[in-house]
């Protein structure tokens, strides 16, 4: 069930989205990884699974996450994504990761992106038009592009060289725009809603 339609604070964060034949690579790649870890692994249905896979849909790559913000403010948080408008070159996925590495609660895979440095142009953009837009200051630990892909309720712990992941398929994609996501939490698990969305310049 979702959160109230009335609730005065929104769930919030700025992500770029994969093309799906990547997430829907990636998605099919973390059912691997988990089954060789030797532990319960599941869908996006959530139950009683020690590791849920998420579904491709909810692949992406979060630039900002906002947290609870006021309703009120969902359309000048909107209007400073116009600010943003830029070129992102191709970015490649890399190798997986544990996050946190000390106390596991997600694998995710790293995004690498090309020598012209546009996705931390664009992350810095948009911190900026956020602090302008709503105050919002941003996180203090430095930007780190990933995608998560599972989440754990009681998957292994310990040190992340600990499990052995298989390789990440070679996959590139240079994201089409920008979008401003709303996060509904319930017992099977988020669902995200789009209520924003910037083209970014192609070339």
């Amino acid at each position: 069930m979702r959160e109230m339609i009335s609730a005065p604070d929104a769930r919030l964060f700025v992500a770029v989205d994969p093309p799906i034949e990547v997430r829907e690579e990636l998605a099919a790649w973390a059912r691997t990884a988990i089954r060789g870890l030797g532990v319960r692994g599941g869908g996006g249905g959530g139950g009683s699974a020690s590791v849920r896979v998420l579904d491709p849909e909810l692949l992406h790559v979060t630039l900002c996450f906002l947290g609870d913000r006021p309703v009120a403010e969902i359309a000048a948080i909107g209007e400073a994504l116009e600010e943003c408008a830029m070129f992102v070159g191709e970015l490649a996925i890399g190798a997986p990761l544990w996050l946190p590495p000390r106390r596991t609660r997600a694998l995710a895979v790293e995004v690498r992106e090309d020598s012209g440095g546009g996705l931390a142009a664009l992350h810095g953009a948009l911190v900026g038009a956020l602090a302008r837009a709503c105050g919002h200051r941003g996180e203090r630990r430095r930007f780190r592009a990933h995608v998560t892909l599972a989440r754990m309720r009681d998957g292994p712990r310990g040190s992340a060289g600990e499990r052995v992941l298989p390789a990440t398929p070679a996959l590139s994609f240079r994201p089409a725009s920008i979008v401003l996501y709303r996060s509904w939490r319930s017992p099977a698990g988020a669902s995200y809603e789009a209520l924003a969305t910037r083209t970014l310049i192609p070339s």
